[in-house]
């Protein structure tokens, strides 16, 4: 054979070689996509849609444009400085009394109160002397009606609450409105900025929760970390035997402990430490306690892995070359720590803000945390906008805490 026959040969070997690779590339890739295809779905379906909808929910504002078609199309082309029109007046009365058949009032008059609260007293006044059509001035017979719609801001308001979209319940979660008259960002009144207090003790009581499990869970994951594996698989168990236990099941134990009558309360007492008994339920102090002791494993978790992987004879170098146990141990051991310190600190946080069960059980009216109104909104007062305008801001100071704990880590890993 000559030689030029066998290098077209070995480029066709070659090619056909290339060929079968790029196959069994293919075949393995649309294997691990149907493998992976039941858990995407799974996340798509079960958190993706479900978060997705909450943000929507966030600036959805379909109540007073789908009850008023007529009154906000003619609104779009008011300049806002003077009354509307005889024509959008006259679109005014017949949405109100379609309104009325179709049942679409009630959202309505809740819509408009919120931006001016007597916007229902005004709407239910209307529609109890609704003009009919042999009025020649649906103007006049509606500011006779009401003086209210005489009134410049009640239209402005009108036409701000008639957008499809809104920022109105991000606005209020962050304590702040739009102003009807200017169409400027103000603070909300005194008597409705609570949002931001209720955002700082979330954070507050999440932070001391973190602290208080890095202060307790550090000692034991170290301990768990140098004792030998069949003893530390054994005591592992009771680090995890709270995840076998119903949280509410938890939650009432320490209602039942830290009760006046309760055996904390007891004991103190018994040993002379205090002569009353101490109020330890039903405010910060139980919940504080309660939420410790729940979360107490996501800090042990990831520090124990991150221990166990570090060598011991680290520390003993150190010692042997003249450092004191004390200083080998903080300038050796601790900063080989801080991925599990991390990784620790950020769950055990982030599940600590979006509690509920267990300060709305033990804690009182003053510690409720974000959570608590999320619910209140969704299950109490049906304000879907509202309960998802908190739910964002919780997700996004979420997602800004994962952001600063991978550009740590990053960091960490470049050293």
């Amino acid at each position: 054979m000559s030689q030029s026959a066998v290098i077209l040969s070995g480029k066709a070997e070659a090619t056909d070689l290339r060929a079968k690779l790029r196959k069994s590339e293919r075949s393995y890739k649309m294997k691990s996509l149907a493998l992976i295809a039941p858990l995407f779905l799974f996340v798509l379906v079960c958190f993706a849609f479900p978060i997705g909808t909450m943000l929507t929910r966030s600036v959805d504002n379909p109540d007073v444009h789908s009850a008023m078609p007529a009154t906000t199309l003619a609104l779009e082309s008011w300049d806002a400085t003077s009354l509307p029109s005889e024509g959008t007046f006259d679109a005014l009365v017949q949405d109100l009394a379609s309104a009325k058949e179709s049942g679409q009032i009630g959202a309505l008059t809740k819509r408009l109160s919120y931006e001016i609260p007597a916007y229902r007293t005004v709407i239910t006044k209307t529609l109890r002397k609704l003009p009919d059509s042999t009025a020649t001035s649906k103007r006049e017979a509606l500011i006779a009606v009401d003086s209210a719609w005489g009134d410049v801001n009640y239209w402005k308001a009108l036409k701000q609450a008639s957008s499809k979209l809104t920022p109105y319940f991000l606005l209020a979660a962050l304590d702040h409105r739009v102003d009807s008259a200017t169409g400027s960002i103000v603070k909300a009144e005194p008597n409705q900025s609570i949002y931001l207090d209720i955002f700082t003790r979330t954070f507050y009581i999440g932070g001391v929760v973190t602290i208080l499990c890095l202060l307790l869970g550090f000692p034991v994951a170290y301990w768990l970390a140098t004792l030998p594996e069949g003893k530390s698989n054994l005591l592992m168990i009771c680090v995890l035997l709270p995840f076998w236990t119903s949280l509410i099941v938890r939650t009432a134990a320490w209602i039942v402990l830290l009760q006046s009558d309760g055996l904390i309360n007891r004991s103190l007492m018994f040993l002379g430490i205090v002569d009353a008994p101490v109020q330890l339920v039903f405010n910060r102090t139980g919940v504080i306690i309660a939420m410790t002791h729940v979360l107490l494993p996501f800090m042990i978790l990831p520090l124990y892995s991150v221990m166990k992987s570090i060598p011991s004879n680290y520390v003993r170098a150190a010692i042997s070359l003249g450092a004191h146990p004390f200083v080998a141990f903080w300038r050796v051991y601790v900063p080989q720590t801080f991925a599990g310190l991390a990784a620790g600190g950020l769950l055990t946080f982030i599940l600590a803000i979006g509690y509920y069960v267990t300060p709305a059980l033990v804690g009182g009216a003053a510690d409720q945390m974000v959570s608590y109104f999320v619910a209140f909104y969704t299950n109490k007062t049906v304000n879907w906008g509202m309960a998802s305008a908190l739910g964002s801001l919780l997700l996004i100071a979420t997602l800004l805490l994962y952001v600063v704990y991978g550009k740590l880590t990053n960091q960490t890993q470049a050293r």
